[in-house]
């Protein structure tokens, strides 16, 4: 729509197409968060204050923690998502906890495995292979960094979830 003058638009509707812009943006992102809300945990991310994402963005320090609390419930809740597709393709999970060795995890996968009836097409080798490519981070050496979550397919395929 072209605007030839200001004084031709009623303000409601200026109003309604910013709000549907905003919608549209938020939308771009194809993502639980809406682009606000990633852009204020960028900046959080980066070490600048509520109060100086607020100003550079216009709006209350009070708003920003808003937008910053409803952005962690969306990845809390994408988390909870995520686990439970995994639920549903893997039929086998176990926790992995801190400082677990990451030779001790094949056997714990078979174990699992043979309860449920499973027979893993895969070796203890080709496991360890996988969480190391999966999750390069969460080892050191061969011990585990932090808790997670291992989901394993029938096909022996690893689906690492970080607790």
């Amino acid at each position: 729509m072209r605007l030839s003058s200001c004084a031709s638009v009623k303000p409601g509707k200026i109003l309604a197409e910013s709000i549907r812009g905003e919608i549209e943006a938020q939308k771009s992102l194809d993502s639980f968060l809406t682009k606000r809300q990633f852009e204020v945990l960028q900046l959080r991310h980066q070490g600048y204050t509520l109060q100086k994402v607020a100003d550079r963005f216009g709006t209350s320090r009070s708003n920003i923690c808003w937008l910053e609390k409803d952005a962690h419930r969306n990845i809390e809740r994408a988390k909870r998502t995520l686990q439970q597709w995994m639920g549903m393709r893997a039929p086998i999970s176990l926790k992995v906890e801190t400082g677990m060795d990451i030779f001790d995890l094949p056997e714990m996968i078979f174990r699992a495995a043979d309860k449920k009836g499973i027979d893993l097409p895969v070796t203890s080798l080709d496991i360890i292979i996988q969480l190391s490519q999966e999750s390069p981070r969460l080892f050191t050496d061969r011990v585990v960094e932090r808790d997670a979550e291992i989901f394993v397919t029938r096909d022996g395929e690893i689906l690492l979830c970080r607790v």
